[in-house]
């Protein structure tokens, strides 16, 4: 405000897009998941370039939708998964191809997410809607239906009208490594189990509306460029975590605690923490005499410049410079 003093403010997105389009060239969305999609595909058919938080979109055909769009309106793309620019995930590439822990054919991602209520039923209770908010228009393409209370600004993420659960609000910050490592692109298989919530003895509560309390989802992905067959990837959610590798020692840290990202290869086996952070090879002491040349170009300020790498690019025009996270990349991850 102090720097744009005489700057508009609009509560519609596409009042604001009506009359400022000649004014500005790149849009930055930050909105609750379900409306992802809709306003990032009205910027970049202005000719805007995006940066989208991430999970990209709500669901899979509207990932693809802008996957193509990236390509079609030739504007510079960029999903707010910052750890694509962290060095995290270049040195475990690095890594990887020097063959320290041979070929991968199994990966784990878990996080302790949801730190928001889900596995439960949509609330009986209407609630005042905050003044500040223009509750018709927060819903946009959503269901019609009476605001509830905390639902704004946090935990409509448990609620699949809105939100996608811990798997998409964590799923590209901690699965993004092994598809830059692995090159992944399309599971072949997917199955999930999911935790229950009982609400009485024996009496299994039913929430459609609501994400499950937690889930271990298990994807099989072809052979790769870089596997020497097919990859399992294990993704756990609700504070399930894989089995600890024997390798670390009782006082070590399995990922960062919470969350993390552990590549088994025939080998050897390294983890990291989330954002691609702090990799490492196990057992740990394997890390004092890595000497694997540095192979990958690291972003400015790692995941701190992922944004400023986004702007950076869209300053220099469509094709001129690289970043970490374009669509071609983050729809398939989402």
């Amino acid at each position: 405000v102090k720097a744009f003093p005489k700057a508009k403010y609009y509560r519609d997105y596409r009042e604001m897009f009506d009359k400022e389009h000649k004014n500005f060239d790149a849009v930055s969305v930050s909105t609750p998941d379900h409306s992802h999609a809709i306003q990032t595909l009205a910027a970049m058919q202005l000719g805007k370039h995006v940066y989208v938080q991430k999970p990209l979109t709500h669901d899979i055909h509207e990932a693809r939708i802008l996957t193509a769009a990236a390509k079609k309106y030739k504007v510079v793309t960029q999903m707010g998964n910052q750890g694509a620019s962290n060095d995290g995930a270049r040195q475990m590439k690095e890594w990887y191809e020097a063959g320290l822990i041979g070929d991968v054919h199994t990966v784990y991602a878990w996080t302790n997410r949801p730190v928001w209520p889900q596995g439960i039923p949509w609330p009986s209770t209407k609630a005042e809607i905050p003044k500040e908010l223009d509750w018709n228009l927060w819903l946009g393409t959503a269901p019609d239906k009476d605001y509830v209370d905390k639902l704004v600004p946090f935990n409509w993420r448990g609620w699949w009208d809105y939100g996608t659960g811990a798997l998409g609000d964590m799923g590209c910050h901690l699965i993004e490594a092994p598809f830059s490592v692995l090159n992944l692109k399309y599971a072949k298989e997917v199955e999930a189990s999911v935790g229950s919530v009982y609400v009485d003895e024996f009496k299994r509560g039913y929430f459609p509306e609501s994400c499950p309390p937690s889930s271990h989802v298990t994807l099989k992905f072809p052979k790769t460029n870089k596997t020497k067959g097919d990859v399992t990837m294990h993704w756990m959610d609700g504070g399930i975590q894989p089995e600890r590798p024997a390798e670390l020692e009782a006082n070590e840290t399995f990922g960062d605690g919470g969350n993390g990202t552990l590549f088994i290869g025939t080998k050897g086996k390294m983890m990291a923490e989330t954002y691609s952070a702090n990799p490492k090879l196990l057992p740990l002491s394997r890390n004092k005499d890595i000497k694997v040349p540095e192979k990958y170009a690291r972003v400015k300020d790692g995941a701190n410049g992922h944004y400023a790498q986004w702007v950076e690019a869209a300053i220099a025009g469509y094709g001129k410079q690289e970043v970490s996270s374009p669509f071609e990349i983050a729809g398939p991850l989402t």
